[in-house]
């Protein structure tokens, strides 16, 4: 008799393998890496990169937690850009206002999260264009803040400082970003606010009816999501020195492509705090690589594009369906024959 495999073990199993090629990416890219560019991979360079993975990580993570309600936040670069211009006009260049600066950063940036939340679940508009109006009018407003002190302002010296520390070799902002990534997988995994906050993504309409509070749920991740989007350009200012106006451009697909590449479920519900960081860290290795094999910034963009679009293709949803219909086809024979033996007993 054929041994029947646990159904909680084919669960797992089926839900693991959506997770599975950002891995896969990323040993590639070792991979190419070592046979084409090694020095990318020397200790110095890959403490050099780490903490600009782990800032992309961090707004990767932030645009996670919005995916798992079944949106997308395009407000990102003009948060991130903010927070970044009040950590040089707030923090004036002087050590005793750093603190006031990052308070004032993280609270506007609730603020912004806030007016996404309300308009997305509360009127329930349509979260890519209220996103990119409400991102618009970020833009509007650093153009008229930054009028407000000197040009090219630097940061506080002790937040530059802080940046360019080390911890085990590696720039603290790099430990952030992992500190982030194992508050998310514990609440998310381990407490009953972030089931609940899975339950809401996967099935509104189901939370909607066992009493969760839907339209709380996603105006907090908007303003959970913003902070993080401020977390990371307070600490990329630090990293800059002189943080400019277009800093947070490239986060504008940077972080929806980590998000896709680490195979959350863009229609809500499913996503792995662990293999975002991973596709963040996988984006910057590719971006460092490309830069040292000397490609021109067009052809820079068409790999990233196709990288993209081949996340797309590979991404959790597509995978879950291939794994859930090779499953169904290995049932298929055993319950033929289950039948046909059926049949000959009772003959």
């Amino acid at each position: 008799m054929a041994t029947r495999v646990p159904s909680s073990f084919v669960t797992s199993f089926v839900v693991a393998s959506r997770y599975m090629p950002v891995y896969i990416a990323l040993l590639l890219l070792i991979v190419v890496a070592a046979i084409w560019v090694p020095e990318t991979l020397s200790g110095v360079a890959l403490s050099a990169i780490a903490p600009f993975g782990a800032l992309l990580a961090i707004a990767a993570l932030g645009q996670m937690l919005i995916v798992m309600t079944g949106g997308i936040d395009l407000s990102t670069p003009g948060t991130l850009t903010l927070a970044a211009m009040i950590m040089a006009g707030v923090g004036e260049q002087s050590n005793g206002r750093i603190w006031l600066a990052v308070l004032t950063a993280l609270g506007v940036a609730a603020v912004i999260g806030l007016v996404n939340g309300i308009l997305i679940g509360a009127f329930k508009l349509n979260a890519l264009i209220v996103t990119l109006a409400v991102g618009q009018v970020v833009v509007g407003v650093i153009a008229r803040y930054v009028r407000t002190f000197p040009v090219q302002s630097p940061v506080p010296p002790g937040l530059s400082n802080w940046t360019s520390t080390r911890f085990l070799g590696i720039s603290p902002i790099f430990w952030i970003g992992v500190g982030v990534t194992l508050l998310l997988i514990g609440v998310l995994r381990y407490t009953s606010v972030g089931r609940r906050f899975q339950m809401v993504g996967a099935n509104p309409v189901s939370s909607n009816v066992v009493g969760v509070r839907v339209t709380l749920n996603q105006v907090l991740v908007y303003v959970a999501a913003s902070v993080l989007y401020s977390i990371a350009g307070i600490a990329l200012a630090g990293l800059l020195r002189n943080p400019g106006v277009n800093i947070g451009s490239p986060y504008f697909l940077g972080p929806i492509a980590a998000v896709v590449i680490g195979g959350a479920s863009l229609t809500g519900g499913l996503a792995s705090p662990l293999s975002t960081f991973v596709a963040a860290l996988f984006l910057t290795g590719l971006n460092q690589m490309m830069r040292s094999l000397g490609l021109a910034t067009a052809l820079q963009f068409v790999v990233f594009g196709v990288v993209i679009i081949g996340g797309m293709l590979v991404s959790g949803d597509r995978i879950i369906k291939g794994v859930e219909q090779l499953l169904r086809e290995r049932r298929r024979p055993n319950a033929k024959a289950k039948e046909t033996a059926e049949v000959s007993d009772a003959s």
